[in-house]
């Protein structure tokens, strides 16, 4: 739709390039450990890397901690870009500019819960379950549902992405360029503490508490 080339913010940047390498490391890493030792869906038959799941716990959990660093920044400073409370009632207005949009947002809101989800349910797994062969346990297959939805989720992004503001949208991402007022002292201008609406608080409390929840968790989980 839009013609222009926008700018993103620095820090924006940053946080997003790092979370996508993240992801996709885990996303890459996470099949190499169900291509060695599940296949029930489908094989690759990759050649076997040694310790290929703590090379991907070490990345899960990188991620892990970068997680609620961009969480705070989507919901207190990339809130427009997240769902709004108008966006289930945009919805019938298919086709328009303002149905894509709201597709985008909401989008990219399930991202933030499908990784919220995804960080819960592999922290809750056992290392040896899979080794063992034992492919059932709720978590296990609750991991396995997370990174579906988060492949969906991604797929959907870049879609929806291009859809709203063309290639330069996509590529405005990975643009350097630096602004003479965007240096990090001016990062956190038009920070707010308070959520936008009750709607960005709600999904806040499940990401920022599921995130909690994956900190704190195993610690009480018999293994």
């Amino acid at each position: 739709m839009s013609q222009t080339t926008p700018y993103q913010p620095v820090l924006l940047r940053l946080l997003h390039n790092a979370i996508a390498l993240l992801v996709f490391a885990s996303l890459i890493t996470g099949f190499m450990v169900y291509d060695r030792y599940d296949k029930r869906f489908g094989t690759l038959n990759l050649p076997e890397i040694r310790n290929t799941q703590g090379i991907h716990g070490t990345i899960a959990l990188v991620f892990l901690i970068l997680l609620p660093i961009f969480a705070l920044y989507c919901f207190h400073l990339g809130y427009r870009r997240l769902v709004q409370k108008e966006s289930l009632s945009h919805l019938k207005d298919v086709g328009k500019p303002i149905w894509w949009i709201s597709i985008q947002r909401i989008t990219n809101t399930t991202i933030l819960l499908s990784g919220t989800f995804a960080v819960i349910t592999g922290r809750m797994m056992n290392e040896e379950w899979l080794p063992s062969g034992e492919f059932n346990h709720a978590w296990y297959i609750g991991h396995l549902i997370a990174w579906l939805l988060m492949i969906i989720g991604i797929a959907m992004h870049l879609l929806m992405s291009a859809k709203v503001g063309g290639i330069s949208l996509l590529l405005s991402i990975y643009n350097w360029k630096i602004r003479a007022e965007d240096t990090p002292n001016h990062w956190f201008r038009g920070f707010h503490l308070k959520p936008a609406s009750i709607v960005l608080f709600v999904f806040e409390a499940l990401v920022i508490g599921g995130i909690a929840i994956a900190f704190i968790l195993p610690a009480f989980s018999p293994q």
